[in-house]
């Protein structure tokens, strides 16, 4: 008994740390560049996973919208107008889940579509995950060597051997490395509501472009892809619920400073990946995360920023293959076009274009105004 208590623990370890590929590169642009208070980011992060293990009982993943981080680093957002955004996103979620049309929306989307999503956004985490691990190519590459031999290993935790030991090792390749000086302290968010001013960027450079990506991957896909890896688990999952929780917890994160929060296929099929199968896997990265911003504050992102580049490549590499691994059977052959126009409309543009794309397209097909 004790070997199957350990057998999974150690799965649901692995998995809490199988999403950090994804989570801190975001997150630690959004602190660093926004401006943004690491306590209450890492903070509201922290409540969320907590939340979601207990609304879900399932491994469903808590990320940054990445839309929105990329506008704080492309267009210097300040807080004002990251919060902004989030609160207009969080608004619309909500509706959308009180009204039910965030159901209704879903039965009218092909397959064809919601997969082409899936798989580009496999093919656009490995490929980001490619160019984290060149930056530093013989640790890459035993990083992605050691998680590949630990795949069906249900003993030895994969992500956590693979940042741990990926930190020690590059400090010992990289000898001019040094570990940062950390503090313990006692920090809590502090209350910060974004100004009248603050919405019209908001609204323009985050809000507009991040809902149609929100809608897709963290609603439409994540709700399949729910169903598919975890069957037994999923029953509280649908796109209302999914749309409920979020506009939920990002109404409460937002006054608090946090950063706008989003679920995701990627970080479904990577704490999949990595043996995350109940709700611990949940609990136990949001308490760490909460630890992490209550006792070390604004030094938790120095200690986050340790964890090698190629480290995280390895595991958003590996969350890639997964979600394409993901993809059913498409029978027929407009289907099939369809998908992979998705699919390359996804890598090309965003899943948002894709999104529109595959819709026009589908309606051609079936019109007949389109032969292939």
């Amino acid at each position: 008994m004790m070997y199957k208590d350990w057998d999974y623990l150690s799965g649901e370890i692995s998995g809490s740390l199988g999403d950090l590929g994804t989570f801190l590169p975001y997150i630690i642009a959004a602190i660093v560049i926004g401006g943004l208070d690491a306590t209450g980011v890492l903070f509201c992060f922290g409540l969320m996973y907590i939340f979601t293990a207990w609304y879900y009982k399932m491994p469903m993943p808590v990320q940054p919208m990445k839309i929105i981080a990329a506008a704080v680093i492309l267009h210097n957002l300040s807080k004002g107008e990251i919060a902004a955004a989030g609160f207009m996103t969080a608004l619309t979620l909500l509706i959308l889940a009180l009204t039910g049309w965030a159901g209704k929306l879903s039965r009218f989307i092909p397959a064809a579509i919601t997969f082409g999503i899936q798989a580009g956004l496999g093919f656009s985490l490995a490929i980001l995950g490619i160019k984290l691990i060149r930056t530093d190519l013989p640790l890459g590459l035993t990083i992605l060597l050691i998680i590949l031999l630990l795949f069906n290993n249900r003993k030895l935790p994969s992500s956590l051997i693979a940042v741990v030991g990926g930190t020690i090792l590059a400090f010992m390749l990289h000898p001019a490395l040094s570990f940062p000086n950390i503090t313990l302290g006692f920090y809590l968010p502090q209350l910060s509501m974004p100004q009248w001013a603050d919405f019209q960027q908001g609204f323009t450079l985050a809000y507009l472009p991040q809902l149609p990506l929100t809608l897709t991957n963290s609603v439409l896909v994540t709700a399949v892809l729910a169903k598919n890896l975890y069957p037994d688990r999923s029953e509280r999952v649908n796109e209302n619920s999914l749309c409920l929780t979020l506009g939920i917890g990002n109404l409460i994160a937002i006054p608090l400073g946090g950063f706008p929060m989003c679920h995701g296929s990627g970080g479904l099929a990577a704490h999949y990946r990595f043996g995350g199968r109940t709700g611990l896997t949940l609990v136990i990265i949001g308490f760490i995360l909460l630890l992490t911003a209550v006792l070390l504050g604004p030094n938790g992102v120095a200690l986050l920023k340790v964890i090698p580049e190629p480290v995280l490549g390895g595991l958003l590499f590996y969350s890639g293959v997964d979600l394409i691994r993901g993809v059913k059977n498409i029978e027929s052959s407009d289907s099939r076009f369809a998908f992979v126009i998705v699919v390359i409309a996804t890598l090309a543009v965003n899943p948002a274009v894709a999104f529109l794309t595959g819709v026009l397209l589908t309606f051609l097909l079936k019109k007949e105004w389109v032969k292939i």
